[in-house]
Order: C-alpha cells, then sequence, then structure tokens
C-alpha cells in the first residue's frame, strides 16, 4: 500500500496485521479519489472505520487540512500512527481508539462539522444507512458534505436516502463505492 498522489505521494503505508481489517487496494483508492477530487482546497474528513489510515492519510495529502481517525482495534490505531508518522505532519490528524458510534457523541462536544466522511465498516456489520443518519442528525455534516461508503456486492445500498443524494456509484469486484451528497436542507 502507498499514497498515490499529491503532499505525501508515493510514501509506503503498512497494512494493519492480522485478518480484521481489510485494506482499501490502491486501485479502488485511486478511483474513489477520482470520483471525489482528485484535489482539495481544505475541509475535514472522518473516517470512521480507519484500518490503517490510508483513505485519510490519502485525502491530507491531496490537501484535506485534517483527518479524524477512529478505529476499535489496538493494532489499527498502532498502525495508524506508524502511517501517520511518513507524513511528517502529525498535527493534520486526530486519531481516536473508539466505538464509531460512541465517538460521535464526543465529535459534536467538539463542535467538529466534516466535509468528506469515509464509511468502511466490517462487511458482516453493514451499518451505513444508520451511520448516515446519526450523522445527520447529530449536525456532524457540512453542507455539501460527501459520504463515501465501501461495501461487499450484498450491502445494495439505495439509491434514495432522505436528506442526500446519490453523488455516484461504481462496481470494482467483489467492492461497491457509494458516494452521497448532503443537501444540508
Amino acid at each position: 500500500m502507498r499514497v498515490i498522489a499529491g503532499e505525501y505521494g508515493g510514501r509506503r503505508l503498512k497494512a494493519v496485521p492480522g485478518m480484521k481489517t481489510r485494506p482499501t487496494t490502491d486501485k479502488v483508492k485511486e478511483s474513489i479519489f477520482n470520483m471525489i477530487g482528485p484535489f482539495f482546497a481544505g475541509g475535514r474528513s472522518l473516517d470512521l472505520f480507519a484500518g490503517s489510515g490510508g483513505l485519510s492519510i490519502e485525502a491530507v495529502s491531496r490537501g484535506v487540512a485534517n483527518a479524524t481517525l477512529v478505529d476499535r482495534q489496538y493494532l489499527a490505531i498502532k498502525t495508524i500512527k506508524e502511517n501517520i508518522s511518513v507524513t511528517k505532519e502529525p498535527q493534520k490528524f486526530d486519531v481516536f481508539k473508539a466505538d464509531a458510534v460512541h465517538i460521535l457523541t464526543k465529535l459534536v462536544q467538539k463542535k467538529q462539522k466534516f466535509n468528506y466522511v469515509f464509511l468502511d465498516p466490517p462487511y458482516k456489520k453493514q451499518q451505513i444507512l444508520e451511520f448516515i443518519q446519526r450523522l445527520e442528525e447529530l449536525g456532524l455534516l457540512e453542507k455539501g458534505a460527501l459520504l463515501i461508503c465501501e461495501t461487499n456486492q450484498d450491502a445494495k445500498l439505495p439509491a434514495d436516502v432522505e436528506g442526500f443524494e446519490l453523488y455516484k456509484r461504481a462496481d470494482y469486484g467483489i467492492t461497491e463505492i457509494t458516494i452521497y451528497q448532503y443537501r444540508g436542507e
């Protein structure tokens, strides 16, 4: 795994040891950023199931000002911190060892809002629609925010989600990327 483009382009990233995480392949990661960017002029990103941190590091490399990474596994947090160290800009990243559901109220207390949200939960526990609804209810999304959802083919996320527009959808083998844009009404 590596950072594909931007300020940290070409830097190698480590994968989380073991079989509990499923890293986004470089091909899928590049496709995601071609769909939502490919480069950014600031903004904040949130990754609720960060794994190795690759998506957030890629986002900051391409111009996102700050990334919040959340994972509940010790080995994932350790790997995220090692991967962030290759950027030499740790101040651009906030890392939390926490459950994705519980961290949301903490983010509200910090008065944070996000422009980009990466949702790549374990395939066996597809809770994406619940997280989308919760992010909106808690006021954690900026108007126009993009929610990038990575699932397997079985998830079948709907085209219509109240308060959101289907921005783009693409299949990459067993992986499906669905991107929603928050209307902010």
